[in-house]
């Protein structure tokens, strides 16, 4: 079974369901209020006093001369359950003032601008070392199950919520690093236009402050991600062959996430280096070469226009005479067609035989008392280049096998044939020698 969606079906399915989302700064306002409110008061929902009493709030720190609050707070609340943003949880439909919550999106979203959780060497090494603790536990648990509710229950389960939770918040925190990542792109430029030459120090120390978390960073994932990966194949294998299709789709699951994180790693530290030599050569070529900055004010003149004018001046030299023997034109002839044939008769000739050739070569060898298979290739191979050497070399050893007798001790010695080549020694018997 395949735990991979389709995204094509997802995006229709979201399209069809129209969804759209829309905040103003009041709405965000209103949203983080009530999550901060509840956690001070230890509240589980808003009665709709309670609402109106946090928008009140919210509307005097966005606008401070609003008027109508009671009105404009019905509009952002309606406006809020529309968006799933808030949720009502009382239960009793309009015959009573109902309790109000926020919903997980809208929680999700206060989160995203109150919380900053960003990974760090710290926070990995304990995530990951007790996703390693987990996953121990369940590869021990899986190798005593029997029966398939036990698999849902105690590997399953846990793979699809505790450890899948854990392996969730490295990518969240992966995901608070990259906005961390682009605050600093924006705080460096920010220093660069506020203090020219003065931001030097600053540039650089956020360039590898990053460098070397990302580094650490990636160690670490390259470190523990064989281990995770080889505990949760060691639990795949044991769901399927226990035929446990929902707790091995789970562990592929977790095992793609894994892949995914050590993926980002490794593109977010080549990424960062690219940034931090751009960063840096514009320090050492543009900054402290204009600590003033009078050169790129000039270069803003002039390509808006305003600036002095610059002109090129330069002197126009007589062009070298040089002094050559003029050659006379060829006397063309004119193209004629020739009168004799061009083309000529076919001739027979006898085909060439190379074995043939080659048999006669080594009996010749052989006749001119050529009585080793290293003698016998030298003999043939001679006025051969290097490169055709080595297959006429086997090329002869079996023509020998085949025009006489050969013999050899039990090992073979290896004997060189020129600079470039070396053969096994056989022992040959002319014709003549054969009794």
């Amino acid at each position: 079974m395949s735990s991979r969606r389709d995204p094509e079906q997802i995006v229709a399915a979201i399209a069809e369901r129209k969804l759209s989302l829309e905040l103003g700064p009041i709405d965000i306002c209103f949203l983080v209020a009530l999550h901060v409110k509840a956690e001070a008061a230890s509240l589980s929902s808003f009665t709709e006093q309670q609402l109106e009493d946090v928008f009140e709030l919210a509307s005097a720190a966005v606008q401070t001369e609003a008027h109508q609050v009671r009105r404009r707070s019905t509009a952002a609340i309606q406006r809020l359950r529309a968006q799933r943003l808030l949720s009502r949880v009382d239960g009793q439909g309009v015959v009573r003032t109902g309790e109000f919550a926020l919903s997980r999106l809208g929680s999700a979203i206060v989160e995203f601008f109150l919380e900053e959780d960003v990974l760090t060497r710290a926070s990995l090494g304990l995530l990951t070392s007790s996703l390693r603790t987990a996953l121990t536990d369940v590869l021990a648990t899986a190798r005593t199950l029997t029966s398939p509710d036990e698999w849902r229950d105690q590997v399953a389960g846990p793979l699809q919520v505790s450890i899948a939770e854990l392996i969730a918040g490295i990518e969240r925190r992966q995901r608070g690093l990259d906005a961390q990542q682009e605050e600093f792109q924006a705080e460096i430029r920010r220093l660069l236009e506020a203090d020219w030459f003065g931001a030097l120090d600053r540039c650089q120390e956020l360039l590898e402050s990053t460098s070397a978390t990302l580094h650490e960073l990636n160690q670490v994932l390259l470190r523990d991600s064989s281990t995770l990966l080889t505990l949760l194949h060691d639990i795949e294998e044991l769901a399927s062959a226990a035929g446990a299709i929902e707790a091995e789709a789970a562990a592929r699951r977790l095992m793609d996430q894994i892949d995914r994180s050590v993926a980002w790693s490794a593109a977010r530290q080549r990424a960062w280096s690219e940034y931090f030599q751009y960063v840096h050569r514009y320090l050492r070529d543009v900054v402290r070469l204009d600590p003033s900055r009078a050169l790129t004010q000039r270069l803003r003149d002039q390509l808006a226009g305003s600036g002095p004018r610059f002109a090129l001046a330069y002197a126009s030299a007589a062009p070298l005479r040089i002094l050559r023997t003029v050659a006379s034109p060829r006397d063309n002839r004119p193209v004629v067609r020739p009168r004799a044939p061009r083309e000529k008769e076919p001739s027979t000739e006898p085909p060439e035989d190379p074995q043939a050739a080659l048999t006669a070569k080594v009996r010749g060898a052989i006749e001119g008392g050529a009585r080793a298979l290293s003698a016998v290739t030298e003999a043939v191979t001679a006025e051969l280049p290097s490169n055709e050497r080595f297959l006429e070399a086997g090329r002869v050893a079996h023509t020998v096998a085949q025009v006489t007798k050969v013999t050899s001790v039990v090992d073979r010695p290896w004997i060189a044939v020129g600079d470039d080549l070396e053969v096994e020694e056989w022992d040959v018997r002319s014709p003549g020698d054969e009794s």
